[in-house]
């Protein structure tokens, strides 16, 4: 009984050092920083914060989304975030009246211009009040890094 003891004592021990030595340490390599370039996204000719027309916002809709740096470099848009804040009416039940009420439609995207089923189902049916937000715009250089760019934001008047 006792031998039996010993032998899964010395059994335990010789495998747990063949383990132990087995395991090789990680191997570090630095990676240099990446500072992304200041970027600028364009939709058309428009930048953030614009108000457009409802016949501008029909035409802007089926154009794709650009992202620019100072020197004019295009850079491939990986994915992005669309947001469609829809106008829409509602009757109190107790008043009667009519209130202004807002929708959204939202989704990820990693085409550029918007799918045609989107732009068919938005072209010309734009009110004022409403809203077309690109948000979460990942971008990818030469290098194949991706970083964010800027949103973009445009109302309509």
């Amino acid at each position: 009984m006792k031998i039996v003891k010993y032998l899964v004592l010395i059994l335990t021990l010789s495998t747990s050092v063949l383990i132990s030595s087995a395991q090789e340490k990680p191997v570090i390599t630095k990676v240099p920083k990446f500072k992304p370039p200041v970027v600028k996204t364009f939709l058309g000719e428009n930048q953030n914060g614009p108000s457009v027309t409802q016949e501008e916002a029909s035409r802007l809709i089926a154009l794709p989304l650009q992202i620019k740096d100072v020197k004019n470099n295009l850079y491939a848009v990986n994915s992005y975030q669309f947001l469609y804040r829809q106008k829409g009416f509602r009757q109190d039940e107790e008043t009667g009246k009519n209130e202004i009420v807002f929708t959204i439609k939202s989704d990820r995207f990693k085409v550029t211009p918007l799918p045609d089923i989107w732009v068919n189902s938005l072209k010309n049916t734009f009110q004022p009040g409403e809203e077309l937000y690109f948000f979460d715009i990942v971008v990818k250089d030469k290098e194949g890094r991706l970083f964010f760019a800027p949103e973009l934001k445009i109302a309509i008047k």
